[in-house]
């Protein structure tokens, strides 16, 4: 969406808050964040993997607020990692950046296609809630579409999806994918609370500004019996994928995780093994009567536990890593398939 004269890229609402000066940025508009379960309606308040985009060769100031919590702004100007790094607190704080003057001094037509221009500045957020209060720059812009990777990808999924223990988020393993296949990212993980409610599954079916998406169908679901589980997968999945049929939907079963490794996993009793809600994933794709749909086994994706935290459950970044390659290998034939004059 575009905000004064940025782009907020996956954000998609600008909520007003009693009592809160500024608005609160979320990554699904407040019409659908209402219609989830409540851990939920909180977690897409997290700006995890949003960006504030613009383009200026001036300096461009931003004013910022987390007023529950702590947020991390990282710097990229297209691809390139810049060091700047910013931690946003409970008062307002500017973040002021200006274009490198490395960057005008390339020839950018002898650098490969990055799919983002150089020229793109990305803060690319984090952390707890963040409010947005102004923008100050001269001669800032949005970007254009041809400064912009030209394939969309949306990921649906868990804590895992969402962050997980990854140290920022350009680490999360759809990033890393996102980075490999040309593709920019629309996060829509949600960590402890990804429950695939019909509501978030409409809403993502009815978006038109993605080109392929995976669904992480979910950990956080083994508290639920096996054919509730089957049910809201099965209408996530199809929902998705009768919206377009020329958008692959990837389904990713879960990854492994500490309940392989022992009897009980923190406490819960869960209603199936992990085998079983995998199958039952299985099941739901074998029955979609929609031939854009896919399966990847979690195993595949994270093919090495030592890319695990300790609580064996949240990837750290060298396993986000890990899954990010191993993901884009597993999808590239696909947009091989639907996308070959989009590829950068």
């Amino acid at each position: 969406m575009i905000y004064e004269n940025v782009e907020l890229h996956n954000i998609e609402d600008l909520v007003s808050v009693k009592g809160r000066s500024g608005l609160r940025m979320q990554r699904i508009p407040e019409s659908v964040r209402l219609k989830l379960n409540e851990r939920a309606q909180v977690q897409m308040c997290h700006p995890n993997c949003a960006e504030i985009r613009f383009v200026s060769g001036h300096p461009v100031s931003i004013t910022l607020s987390c007023p529950e919590g702590t947020a991390d702004v990282e710097v990229f100007y297209g691809p390139f990692q810049s060091p700047e790094r910013y931690e946003i607190k409970q008062t307002q704080s500017t973040v002021t950046v200006t274009k490198p003057d490395q960057i005008n001094m390339y020839d950018q037509s002898k650098m490969p296609d990055f799919g983002f221009s150089p020229d793109v500045c990305r803060l690319m957020m984090s952390g707890d809630i963040v409010f947005i209060h102004g923008i100050d720059g001269v001669h800032c812009r949005p970007p254009n579409k041809d400064e912009l990777p030209r394939l969309r990808y949306m990921a649906y999924g868990t804590s895992i999806t969402q962050q997980g223990n990854a140290t920022g988020p350009h680490l999360t393993y759809v990033e890393q994918a996102g980075i490999r296949l040309g593709a920019d990212v629309i996060n829509l993980g949600t960590g402890g609370s990804a429950f695939c409610e019909p509501e978030i599954a409409d809403y993502m079916a009815a978006r038109t500004d993605w080109d392929f998406a995976t669904l992480d169908i979910s950990v956080n679901m083994l508290k639920f019996p096996l054919d509730f589980f089957y049910q809201r997968a099965s209408y996530m999945i199809n929902t998705l994928c009768k919206s377009n049929l020329k958008r692959p939907v990837v389904c990713i079963t879960l990854f492994p995780y500490a309940r392989e490794f022992g009897d009980t996993f923190m406490g819960l009793e869960d209603k199936g093994s992990p085998d079983d809600f995998r199958n039952a994933l299985h099941q739901a794709v074998d029955d979609c009567p929609y031939k854009n749909v896919y399966l990847i086994e979690g195993d595949e994706v994270l093919d090495d536990i030592r890319g695990l935290s300790p609580d064996l459950l949240h990837p750290g970044d060298q396993g986000m890593i890990f899954m990010g390659e191993n993901l884009a290998r597993q999808i590239k034939p696909l947009i091989d398939k639907f996308y070959p004059s989009k590829k950068n």
